[in-house]
């Protein structure tokens, strides 16, 4: 039993760690054709070529991780705030309804419904449109994400303070922000890859001119150019594995 538990456990582990292998071996390969098992080429010609031509890889990689981070704090810093308003509320299932409707379209619709304000606004093909466009989908999922943490143990300790005396701002800065900082450090690691992995918005909204590096990839697949497809997806998928093993080493092991 001990052996087919092993057994499983390996042929899992190996098949979460084949795309991320055989992306990392495409990208070093070429002259790769059918039917043959191995490359004919294998070096740094296509990480050489790439990071010494104006392919805009590096600008790519710093536009994605400025636009997710950005991302990342706007929605998760106000999605935290008007989360408390919306979970003390008269109307809370309402409002949950409407926070709960740009999941119910695919972001190319939704992007598409608000295209004509992008347009209006002149923030079409623009950095801050796709913020924008990305925030739109990010700020409702933070005020979805905090209600579990506004229950009746929170606003306890909230009217304790209160209650002896502390200000407003003392119980949300030294009281309410203590004990919301494991699921604010989560709801940003989420946010940031909602954003970090946005490929329909960005596309539609940034209309070629903000190339994030899933726009990269996506181009790359379109001219059939898959060595440098698989280079732009390990530009894209191994920071935030790094980061997601950062955050379980050093984040959640301290918290839990």
């Amino acid at each position: 039993m001990n052996k087919l538990k092993y057994l499983a456990l390996l042929v899992l582990g190996l098949g979460i760690l084949f795309p991320f292998t055989y992306l990392v071996l495409l990208s070093f390969s070429g002259e790769w054709f059918f039917p043959e098992v191995l490359p004919g080429y294998f070096g740094l010609k296509n990480w050489k070529e790439i990071l010494n031509s104006e392919s805009g890889m590096g600008l790519s990689f710093i536009s994605s991780l400025g636009i997710s981070l950005l991302v990342a704090t706007l929605g998760t810093g106000t999605g935290f705030i008007w989360s408390k308003s919306i979970a003390y509320h008269s109307q809370k299932e309402t409002w949950l309804v409407l926070a709960y409707f740009p999941y119910m379209l695919s972001p190319v619709v939704l992007a598409a419904c608000l295209n004509f304000f992008f347009l209006k606004s002149g923030l079409s093909g623009t950095w801050q449109g796709v913020v924008l466009g990305q925030y739109l989908v990010a700020f409702p999922y933070s005020v979805i994400f905090f209600q579990a943490f506004w229950n009746h143990r929170t606003r306890q300790f909230e009217q304790l303070v209160l209650t002896l005396g502390g200000s407003s701002r003392q119980a949300f800065v030294q009281v309410i922000l203590p004990l919301a900082k494991g699921m604010i450090l989560v709801c940003f690691f989420q946010t940031f890859l909602i954003s970090w992995f946005e490929y329909g918005l960005t596309a539609l909204v940034g209309v070629g001119k903000v190339q994030t590096l899933t726009v990269k990839v996506f181009l790359y697949i379109k001219e059939a150019n898959f060595y440098y497809g698989a280079i732009a997806c390990c530009f894209l998928v191994w920071p935030p594995v790094l980061l997601l093993y950062l955050n379980k080493r050093f984040v959640y092991n301290r918290l839990v």
